[in-house]
């Protein structure tokens, strides 16, 4: 009798039909939990990059507000000051505000304190103004691809040693806040996202076969 027309050959794969249907819809959940994860751990990874870009942007704008003169010799140049618009825009709000928070002021005495001036040099104009250029909204790519996430980082990392260069020529350096990126970027590294591409698949017939 031939070996296509046994009877037992049923019973005897049973193992091994069981397990394929199993495989089949572990490897289905499998990929949507793992779609699932990855989305939400690349929101939480993109939001931590673009807040450090924030913070970055700060530190280039007070930076070259503390530096005296600085607009007039960039509108010399022909270039915009850092963050002009929105400057003017926060005046003109802060402005409102002022005015409409007349009678809690009355309550309250504020001291404002400005930041002292720094002492300009070429070189150090130089290094804010490519910090800020590096950081700047709307260059940044909210893209997931390879070419644009590495763009990302490498801009990323030509910012951080842009804040290192003035700080310490400054001397205006804080202890971790150029490692904070970088904490960002191992704590992506480790995260743990199931890789269902490497999964082993069994193969072979049934052990019960004789």
């Amino acid at each position: 009798m031939a070996s296509d027309d046994d009877p037992f050959d049923e019973v005897l794969n049973i193992e091994e039909k069981a397990y394929q249907e199993g495989y089949a819809e572990g490897y289905k959940d499998g990929a949507e939990a793992g779609r699932i994860e990855g989305r939400s751990v690349g929101m939480k990874k993109g939001f931590e990059k673009f807040l450090e870009a924030g913070r970055l942007q700060g530190k280039a704008i007070v930076w070259a507000n503390r530096i005296p003169d600085f607009q007039k010799k960039l509108e010399a140049l022909g270039d915009s000051h850092p963050e002009s618009s929105q400057q003017k825009a926060s005046q003109q709000e802060s402005s409102q505000e002022a005015s409409s928070s007349s009678q809690d002021e009355k309550k309250f005495e504020f001291e404002i304190k400005d930041l002292p001036p720094l002492k300009s040099n070429p070189r150090l104009e130089k290094n804010i103004l490519m910090l800020y250029g590096m950081v700047e909204p709307g260059t940044l790519s909210t893209s997931n691809d390879d070419e644009s996430v590495n763009d990302f980082d490498s801009r990323m990392k030509g910012a951080e040693a842009r804040v290192k260069m003035i700080e310490k020529a400054l001397g205006e350096g804080t202890r971790g806040s150029a490692d904070r990126f970088k904490s960002a970027q191992s704590a992506q590294k480790n995260e743990n996202i199931e890789d269902i591409g490497n999964m082993p698949r069994r193969t072979g017939g049934s052990t019960g076969q004789g």
